[in-house]
């Protein structure tokens, strides 16, 4: 008998396997019946697990005095100190995962237990998260799946059900504005409208199963895992060793930790700018501020002129796809220039600017030189309109004319 035939009344065997505790569940009413509707929607169902295997128990028999037998392993509801254990048995056993993911990680508890909430829970507060809190309970999803909570676009509502309530979060006198001023940030704008799921998230900065709070030395580390050039710019800035010596963690001291807003210019100049937080107005480093500042503003004002200009010339009708081409080399130097005031440094941010403004110049004459050449061939076309109707009235008067000879020639007098 081959392989095949072994196999297949093995399988059929497992998919009409009986399972009182789904049968009993889903006869019963509110909560008690929700986990017989919930389950096979739950990744684990779909690969072949079932009830007994978190709760314990024998679903293969009717009577509910022997299939819930406590002395034979039956668990019931899992006591919330007790979860993350309970998931790691099958989850910390490399050989087990293997099986369904390779690639997965098997020490989410010993994260876990490093974690704010693990060391909470193993103190005994059971408010804190544990696995379910995160992914659900009898309906979990795979990360990838859209309606999982945990997938990038989920995950910052998910971790807000328990730090954007006042309630809960009182007793540890932790602030409960992040949800909010993440969803003010450039980091939501790009998850959330952009459809970028490698944008930030909660996780991407405090981690997930050992998630905690970045610690103030580490930001700039934290930051630079995705903002590599901004990280190396900083390392070398007069701002790195006066931070780090006053325990100022780096990037959030200019650009916030959760609502982080798109950047400008006036960061660095007026009143309102991020540099007056340590610097008066009449200190170097204020005037430096203020200078990178009209430096960006100048090549960003040059390079909207110039767009506006070739712009006209293209609605035109003009050919100025070549000087349109050039204008990206000057938008990227403008990035540099943004770039380079990480480095607190004039000069480092004049040279791309130099450059920046050195290509708007020359697409501000092509787009000018087109619009001349527009306008001569409007004139030329208008010359040209004058003289063909010109010719034609000439024409015309010429028929009238000699149609006007004829009928008074005599010939056409005698007939």
């Amino acid at each position: 008998m081959t392989t095949k035939w072994i196999w297949l009344p093995l399988l059929a065997i497992a998919a009409f396997a009986k399972d009182s505790c789904l049968e009993c569940h889903s006869v019963m009413a509110d909560n008690l019946q929700k986990p017989a509707q919930l389950f096979p929607k739950d990744v684990h169902s779909q690969h072949g697990f079932r009830c007994n295997d978190c709760h314990g128990g024998d679903p293969n028999l009717d009577d509910p005095e022997a299939s819930m037998n406590r002395a034979k392993g039956f668990l019931g509801k899992v006591p919330r100190a007790a979860i993350p254990k309970l998931c790691a048995r099958c989850h910390s056993d490399p050989v087990l995962m293997h099986k369904y993911r390779p690639q997965q990680r098997v020490d989410q508890l010993a994260l876990y237990q490093t974690s704010v909430h693990g060391k909470r829970l193993a103190a005994g507060d059971t408010a804190v998260a544990t696995c379910i809190d995160c992914h659900g309970v009898h309906d979990i999803r795979e990360v990838r799946d859209s309606l999982s909570p945990v997938y990038p676009l989920r995950l910052p509502a998910t971790c807000a059900r328990c730090h954007a309530d006042p309630k809960h979060m009182a007793p540890y006198k932790i602030p409960t504005t992040q949800y909010a001023d993440y969803q003010t940030s450039v980091h939501w704008e790009a998850l959330s409208k952009g459809g970028d799921l490698s944008a930030p998230t909660c996780a991407t900065c405090h981690g997930n199963h050992g998630a905690g709070p970045p610690q103030v030395s580490s930001v700039a580390d934290i930051c630079g895992t995705c903002h590599v050039s901004f990280e190396q710019l900083f390392n070398k800035s007069p701002h790195q060793p006066a931070f780090a010596a006053s325990g100022v963690g780096g990037c959030v001291v200019c650009h916030g930790n959760h609502a982080i807003h798109r950047p400008s210019s006036a960061m660095l100049a007026g009143p309102s700018s991020v540099c007056s937080q340590c610097h008066t107005e009449d200190t170097p480093e204020a005037r430096s501020g203020a200078e990178m500042a009209g430096l960006i503003r100048k090549l960003s004002d040059s390079i909207q002129a110039s767009d506006g200009i070739l712009e006209r010339a293209r609605r035109s009708g003009m050919e100025v796809s070549e000087a349109q081409l050039r204008e990206v080399d000057a938008k990227e130097n403008l990035i540099k220039s943004r770039l380079a005031v990480h480095a607190f440094n004039v000069q480092a941010v004049r040279k791309p600017v130099d450059a920046g403004l050195a290509i708007t110049a020359e697409t501000w004459r092509d787009g000018e030189n087109a619009l001349r050449e527009r306008d001569r061939r409007r004139i030329g076309l208008g010359v040209s309109l004058v003289a063909i109707m010109l010719t034609m009235s000439g024409l015309w008067i010429a028929i009238r004319t000699i149609e006007s000879l004829k009928k008074n020639s005599p010939d056409a007098k005698s007939t």
